[in-house]
Order: C-alpha cells, then sequence, then structure tokens
C-alpha cells in the first residue's frame, strides 16, 4: 500500500522559483493532468481558485490547452471568467485520481487517466442547470455528432495535437460562443467526458479513447490507474524511518516517474526529431531535461527499472538517427537548447557500463562522439562551433569575458552568457565518460585523445586562492574575481545558476586529482567543511536575490540545485566519509518533508526528486559513466530495490534512527566491505549489503585512501 504514502502537493510551494502541480498521471504516460489553477499564482497550493480542467493535448503542458469548466445557471463567459473557489480541506490529491468541490456552484468534480486519455465526472447540485463551458483557446474544434466533439492544435515545431471527447449523453442544447462551446444538459445525473489524445491523427485520438476509455466505468478506471500506481510504488520497498519519511520518499518515487514520458501509440509515435511517424520499434520516449537527470534520475531508473531505460536510451540513439544530433533536453517537437554540456554522452555511457548494452552502440557513439566535437558548447545554445569552441579545443578551457568587457560574439545567449568555467568543468567531465565508452568499444586512439582532454579541468583551478575560476583567451585570470558574488545574476558569465564555492567540486571524474590540486586529503577536507558553513557575506535576501537557484543553503552548499547533488558525498573519497553520513543527514532533516515546502528547489525533470530517493536509501552514483556509488547514510533500516523482471538488491541498516546514522560497519553479499563505495557488479544481479549503524561515527571505517573507486588520476593518488 505505498500509495497511501504519496502527497501530490508536496513541493506545491516554491522557495524561490518552480512550484510542483498536483498532476495525476500513470507512470511514464503520455497524458499528465491537473486542475488550472489561476495562473497569476506561481505557488500552486496558494491558489483559490480553479479555472477549469484541460484536455491535455501539450502533454504536460496545460496553459493553451482546451479547457472545461462545469457552471450552473445560464453563464454567458468563458471558463477563465467562471472560475471557483476552491478549499484544500474539500479536495483529493493522488497520482491515480483527483476530485475537488467547486464551492462556486456547489459542483463535485473528479478525474482519473488512462496512458493516452482522461475520463472527467461532474456531479451537478440538484434542480440547477448543467452546463458545460469548453473554451477553445487556439484549438479547432467540430462536432461529428451529438456526444462527440473532436479537434487538435497546433503545438509548435511541427506538431499537432488530436483530442477526441464523447459525453455520456447528448447536450440538451449548445451554444457556440465567440471563445468556445457552451453545452446544457438536462438531467440531475453526473455529466461524464471522456477524452483520448494523440500525437498522431485525429483517428488515433478517436481509437485511444475508445480503447483505453470506451464505456468503462469511471470507478473501474480509476482502480486500474490506482493498481498501475501500486505497482510501480513497490520498485522499492522500504521499513522503519518515520511516518514523514516515507511520505517524503513515496512522493518523490511518483514526481520522479512523470518523465520520461512514453508517446507510444498503438505500436506508433511521431517524431519531432523527423516529421515522420514511425512504427514496428521499441517505445519512443520525450519530455527530458539531461543536464538535470543524468545525475539521479538516469541512474535510479537503470536500478529499479532497466528495461525502460533501456528503451529510453533506444529512443535517443534514434533522435540522433532521426536528427543528426543527440538530445539535451528531448521535448515532442525536437531538441531545446537549454543549460549546457552534452551530458546525453554519460547518460548512454552510465547505462552501457552498468550492462544496459542492447541498443545501436556504434550509431550511439558516433552521436556521442559527434556532440562533443562538432556541437558548440555555449550555453542554451544549440548549432556548430563557433570561435569560442574552437579556443576550448586549442587551449583546453573556454574563455571568459571581464567585469567591463562587453560581449563580441554574436552566438551567445543575452541572458545566460558564456558560463565559461562551468562550460569547461562538465564538458571535461563529458570527455571523460566519452573515453571511457572509446575504452569499451577498443578505439584506443579516441580513447587516449579524449581521456588527455578530460584533465584540462586544471587549467582553470586557480592556486592563489583554491577555486575554479575564469581565464580569458589570453590565459590571464580574471580579476577581480569573487567566488560568492562574481558573474553577475546567477553567476552566468562564469558559472552556470550557482558560484565557485559550487563549481569548483564538480571534478567528479577526478576526485583524486582535485584533492592533490588542493594539498592532500586534510586540505580537502577542510575545504569541504568550510563549505557547509561559509557565510553569504551580506544578507541572505541579497545574496539569493543574485542566485535565486540557490535556495536550500547549508552555509554556500545549494541543496536546490543539481550540480551540488554529488558534494557532500566527496568526503568519502578523502578519507571522511563518517562526515557524508553526517551532511547527508542534516540536508534531508531540514529541506525534504511532506509539505507543500518540501522541496528545496525545482523538481527539474524529477532530478529533486531522484537525488532525495538515492540519499533516503543510502547511496548515490556520484560520477555517472563509472558504475559504482558512493555509501551515504540510509534513513530506512530495510530497503528493496525490486526491480520488474529483475532480482531484488536488499540494503539492510540495523538501528538506523535520527541519532543512529553512522556507519559502524558494513558486509557485502557476505564478505566485510570496508569501503564507502561498492561497484554496480556486485548488486546487478540482486545481492544484499547490510550496515550497522550507531552514534558516533567510526572513524577507521572506510577511511583508507587506497580504497577510492575509479578516477583519472589513479597514477597519483593523494596521500
Amino acid at each position: 500500500m505505498s500509495l497511501r504514502y504519496v502527497d501530490t502537493n508536496i513541493g506545491g510551494i516554491g522557495h524561490l522559483l518552480k512550484a510542483t502541480d498536483p498532476t495525476v498521471y500513470r507512470p511514464n504516460g503520455m497524458v499528465g493532468v491537473n486542475p488550472e489553477f489561476d495562473p497569476a499564482v506561481g505557488d500552486r497550493y496558494l491558489a483559490d481558485h480553479i479555472h477549469g480542467f484541460p484536455i491535455p493535448v501539450h502533454l504536460h503542458r496545460n496553459s493553451d490547452s482546451p479547457l472545461l469548466m462545469p457552471v450552473t445557471g445560464s453563464p454567458t463567459s468563458t471558463p477563465e471568467d467562471c472560475a471557483s473557489f476552491f478549499d484544500h480541506d474539500f479536495e483529493t490529491a493522488a497520482p491515480h485520481y483527483y476530485q475537488v468541490l467547486l464551492e462556486r456552484y456547489d459542483i463535485n468534480a473528479e478525474f482519473t487517466v488512462t496512458q493516452h486519455g482522461v475520463i472527467y465526472r461532474f456531479a451537478f447540485p440538484e434542480a440547477e442547470n448543467p452546463c458545460l463551458l469548453l473554451a477553445s483557446r487556439e484549438a479547432s474544434i467540430q462536432a461529428p455528432d451529438e456526444t462527440t466533439l473532436e479537434g487538435h492544435q497546433d503545438l509548435g515545431g511541427g506538431v499537432t495535437g488530436y483530442f477526441s471527447l464523447r459525453f455520456d449523453r447528448p447536450a440538451s442544447r449548445r451554444d457556440q460562443l465567440q471563445s468556445g462551446i457552451r453545452l446544457h444538459f438536462a438531467g440531475t445525473a453526473p455529466v461524464e467526458v471522456r477524452v483520448g489524445v494523440s500525437l498522431i491523427d485525429g483517428t488515433q485520438a478517436r481509437r485511444n479513447r475508445e480503447m483505453e476509455l470506451g464505456d468503462r466505468p469511471f470507478a473501474h478506471l480509476a482502480e486500474e490507474a490506482r493498481q498501475a500506481w501500486e505497482t510501480t510504488l513497490r520498485q522499492i520497498q522500504v521499513e522503519g524511518g518515520s511516518e514523514t519519511q516515507r511520505r517524503t520518499l513515496y512522493s518523490a518515487l511518483y514526481r520522479y516517474m512523470g518523465r520520461m514520458q512514453n508517446i507510444t501509440e498503438e505500436g506508433r509515435y511521431f517524431s519531432g526529431y523527423d516529421g515522420q511517424v514511425h512504427a514496428g520499434e521499441p517505445d519512443f520516449y520525450v519530455s527530458d531535461q539531461i543536464w538535470d537527470t543524468f545525475r539521479s534520475a538516469h541512474p535510479l531508473r537503470v536500478l529499479i527499472d532497466p528495461q525502460r531505460e533501456l528503451d529510453m536510451i533506444r529512443s535517443y540513439v534514434r533522435m540522433f538517427t532521426q536528427s543528426g544530433w543527440l538530445p539535451r533536453f528531448p521535448r515532442v517537437s525536437g531538441d531545446v537548447p537549454c543549460m549546457l554540456g552534452h551530458h546525453t554522452v554519460a547518460t548512454i555511457v552510465d547505462a552501457y557500463r552498468k550492462g544496459l548494452t542492447d541498443f545501436a552502440i556504434e550509431e550511439a557513439y558516433a552521436g556521442m562522439r559527434k556532440s562533443v566535437t562538432e556541437a558548440t558548447k555555449l550555453p542554451w545554445r544549440n548549432g556548430p562551433l563557433t570561435e569560442l569552441d574552437r579556443i576550448y579545443v586549442e587551449q583546453g578551457y573556454f574563455p571568459a569575458l571581464g567585469p567591463d568587457e562587453k560581449e563580441s560574439v554574436p552566438e551567445v545567449h543575452p541572458f545566460e552568457a558564456r558560463q565559461a568555467v562551468a562550460v569547461s568543468l562538465e564538458c571535461c567531465y563529458d570527455e571523460y565518460v566519452l573515453a571511457l565508452m572509446a575504452r569499451e568499444l577498443g578505439k584506443e586512439e579516441d580513447y587516449t585523445y579524449f581521456m588527455d582532454r578530460a584533465r584540462n579541468y586544471r587549467k582553470l583551478y586557480n592556486p592563489a586562492h583554491g577555486f575554479m575560476a575564469p581565464r580569458s583567451a589570453d590565459g590571464n585570470w580574471i580579476e577581480p574575481f569573487n567566488p560568492k558574488l562574481s558573474a553577475g545574476p546567477g553567476g552566468r558569465a562564469y558559472y552556470a545558476e550557482c558560484n565557485a564555492w559550487t563549481y569548483t567540486w564538480s571534478v567528479q571524474h577526478d576526485v583524486a586529482g582535485l584533492i592533490n590540486l588542493m594539498g592532500g586529503r586534510e586540505s580537502f577536507v577542510n575545504r569541504l567543511d568550510q563549505l557547509f558553513i561559509e557565510p553569504c557575506d551580506g544578507t541572505k535576501w541579497h545574496f539569493l536575490g543574485q542566485f535565486p537557484d540557490s535556495t536550500g543553503l547549508v552555509g554556500q552548499f545549494v541543496t536546490g540545485n543539481e550540480p551540488s547533488f554529488h558534494i557532500p558525498y566527496l568526503y568519502n573519497f578523502a578519507g571522511a566519509p563518517w562526515k557524508t553520513q553526517r551532511r547527508i543527514r542534516q540536508i534531508m532533516e531540514i529541506w525534504f518533508d511532506d509539505t507543500p515546502l518540501g522541496l528545496p528547489g525545482d523538481e527539474d525533470g524529477g532530478a529533486m526528486s531522484a537525488w532525495h530517493i538515492f540519499n533516503s536509501i543510502g547511496f548515490l552514483p556520484t560520477c555517472p559513466g563509472e558504475p559504482y556509488y558512493a555509501l551515504g547514510s540510509p534513513v530506512f533500516e530495510h530497503i528493496e530495490l525490486r526491480p520488474p523482471d529483475g532480482p531484488t538488491f536488499t540494503l539492510n541498516a540495523e538501528g538506523s534512527s535520527a541519532q543512529n546514522k553512522y556507519i559502524q560497519r558494513a558486509v557485502l553479499n557476505g564478505v566485510p566491505h570496508e569501503r564507502p563505495w561498492f561497484e554496480h557488479e556486485a548488486i546487478q544481479n540482486g545481492g544484499e549489503l547490510s550496515l550497522v549503524m550507531g552514534p558516533r561515527p567510526n572513524k577507521s571505517w572506510g577511511s583508507r585512501p587506497e580504497d577510492a573507486p575509479p578516477s583519472l588520476s589513479d597514477g597519483d593518488r593523494a596521500g
């Protein structure tokens, strides 16, 4: 009964930026639906009016969709003008079902979903005039018969969304309005509206409605959706922990399961990457944010749903085949040039090196190599190499501008700027994981070339102050430099949404090398300690005004943004794993809970929730592409990872509690385990990791530097 722990309103109030919606969907389904709340209220949970219920032709984007609004009396306005007050105390928000009382009209509205459809049921008060307003917005709508409305909407990028609505009985009267249609219904029975949607054509939308919804009772459809969620949530089973910890875990698992979205319809799918309908291929997935999700969301799916992850990898490869480029932020209409780096490379390599090899690997490698060598590294841009990319190739780092220099390269995004240090570090990481894949495929020349380039991060470490810092095209350090406040809004001149205190640690692929740059293990640990207590040097409101993505602050550690995810685990590689255990518990206790304020930053395609899940179960892949996991501090005493068709991996944390956060000893598959990390191979076919937890650190466990995981600098480990 894991579903009872899910609260879809967690995160409904954003700390600074985006709030979540209480979306109803099937796991990785094509359709996701939530009420349209007052669009002026960004924090969804704080909205007190509902403006209608969408016809979900935009997948998870409802703001421009056609809109249904049930009303009574003789309304003459649009659904937006007929908005109703609502109260969360008269609301049921679950992954499979939503219900709310529209208090203005005393109408009970509820809905549930299928893979490609939604069914609404509106119960009107007696002795009233039941009406439904359908706002067409940008959609074209026709009425093929007295109980059906069908139409389509241009979604942009050459993509059209199609929909087919059927009412459970004919309307007693239809009024054509300038903004849509008003339908009047006789009798006191609830009005049901069944909607099928498609990205292929109107016929397929109708078939999706007929096959998935048909005339099946609302309760049966809701139960089917509930069972789908129960089955999926059972992929992670836990015992122990608090009620709040179980609610945050399973709510995070629900949120994470919203991406990617399977847009296959009866064995066919429309691809925005070549504008064609394809058939006879594995399921096709879109809607991803790879800069966010490569760090936690994709690695989690490798563990709990590897076949689905394999289909996602295959989808990436088909996107390359169809468009000529691997995606960065794949949407239904094609790739969107968001953020920076080409981390589809890391996603593919991570899956391959963890045993998911059944895809066109040579084609994938061609796409990965092309992304790394032929695509611009400019943030928020797609396209060929620019003059800045050529400097990166020649000098090993992306050049930055000084504080008073004006941008002269036309391809640079006017707001996102160069993000020069972040680009350099993230591209070094991409080159590292590409080198690993080259080695797997016997491409020794590529392996040597890209592995050598992966060392270029060292060119940005300024020993004068110990931060990864910007350099100009002529090799000089940019001055003046403030590791907290330089580089404008979000630090975007040099970094990506964060500052040097975050990005200095963005060397996941060579922690041993970073330790050496910082002067050894003791100095490295001291710098990490300082990160978590370093003040803002001024008011927090001033700092967050410049860095609105840097929510969930612990010192200068940013809980709410993805580049920080691996940082607390770095103590493991410097001989102080007990400090990882302490910090992870601190972060989880402070910034994650089961309230509308329970997410410390943007959800970002399931990335934040996946990171929370990893932290809760006690380990994290700190360097996707390398098949190992760094240990943290599991909050549950017993954890089982149960992929649908694979063996179970069990993690026992004997005595785990709020105080018993420290690992005393470990046994992996029956053998004493002294390292604060373990290899994927050890759990690939199931297995068991047993930890004994205690209230004080065992500082001798996991403290040997020679036990550090694979790293670029394996030949010169820090002492």
